[in-house]
């Protein structure tokens, strides 16, 4: 049968409608239930939240272990890694929805994905245990972290973290699924552990499981709210699983097989338990200005 949505009324909020408890959130559910509905195939889904702020970690061992082959020329994980559960600040404003055409950025020779688990947050943390973190797990959603990654390199080598290798376009969705649709998926450990798949143009092009996560998300909530606020509405994200992401593969071949992504190819990112994103790249429509070199000349060497 196809699937049908069932809207919620007009200006009801999403975040606080998965802060609500449980049973008042039930209600409300089945009663939009009760309305036909329409068939999925019919409507535009638009992201599922627009973020107050996206923070995306980095809890795949493996895929740091491969990108860190390609794009720092280390053989190895640096042990800070090990320390803490490190992420980056993202452009809010950068999100697609799950069926969006996404163009193709400029500059780039290079572009890739990144296969992510996310979730989005619905309440207020700040200093909080990872056990007080989990009541501000609104729900979970699939991620695609587009990524050009010439930008990135070159960006990387001056000490700083991606910024317009990252920042066109970050596809979420397709829809949030609460955290209580997702507790059989816990390990002994409390981790998720969801399947976790990627194809290009039909094709399978990597594979992985949340489990494989080297710390929670609440552990990661936790983390990001030491002296800091958390803020409902925020998406945070896993970071890119074990051969999520092109570049993990270039790294370990030294070759670009597959290749870099370009217009026309069609991308399917499949977790279980969550559904399917699907993003066709396009050729831009738009031109970007020139680039503004730095004042002043480089110091020359004594």
């Amino acid at each position: 049968a196809e699937l049908r949505v069932h809207p919620f009324p007009a200006g009801t909020d999403l975040i606080r409608l998965l802060a609500a408890d449980p049973t008042s959130r039930d209600e409300a559910a089945d009663k939009a239930a009760e309305s036909d509905g329409h068939p999925l195939g019919d409507i535009v889904l638009l992201p599922p939240v627009y973020p107050v702020a996206m923070r995306d970690f980095l809890t795949f061992e493996a895929h740091v272990e491969g990108v860190s082959r390609g794009m720092q020329g280390a053989g190895a994980v640096e042990p800070e890694w090990y320390a803490a559960p490190s992420f980056l600040f993202m452009a809010p404003h950068a999100v697609h929805g799950p069926f969006d055409d996404v163009a193709v950025p400029p500059d780039t020779e290079r572009l890739d994905f990144e296969l992510e688990l996310a979730i989005v947050t619905c309440r207020d943390i700040r200093n909080a245990t990872p056990e007080a973190a989990a009541a501000a797990i609104g729900g979970y959603l699939v991620m695609n972290d587009w990524s050009a990654r010439d930008i990135q390199g070159r960006e990387m080598r001056i000490g700083l973290g991606p910024s317009k290798g990252k920042d066109f376009a970050t596809t979420i969705g397709p829809w949030v699924v609460t955290p209580d649709e997702i507790d059989a998926w816990r390990s002994t450990d409390g981790l998720v552990d969801l399947g976790m798949t990627v194809r290009v143009n039909g094709v399978e092009v990597g594979s992985d499981r949340s489990g494989n996560m080297s710390w929670s998300f609440e552990e990661m909530l936790s983390y990001a709210s030491r002296s800091s606020w958390v803020k409902a509405g925020e998406v945070i994200a896993s970071g890119t699983c074990a051969t999520g992401a092109l570049a993990e593969t270039w790294g370990r071949t030294g070759t670009l097989e597959p290749p870099p992504l370009r217009a026309g190819d069609v991308v399917e990112m499949d977790i279980e338990g969550i559904g399917i994103i699907r993003n066709t790249l396009v050729v831009s429509q738009e031109t970007a200005p020139p680039i503004p070199a730095a004042r002043g000349h480089a110091r020359e060497e004594a």
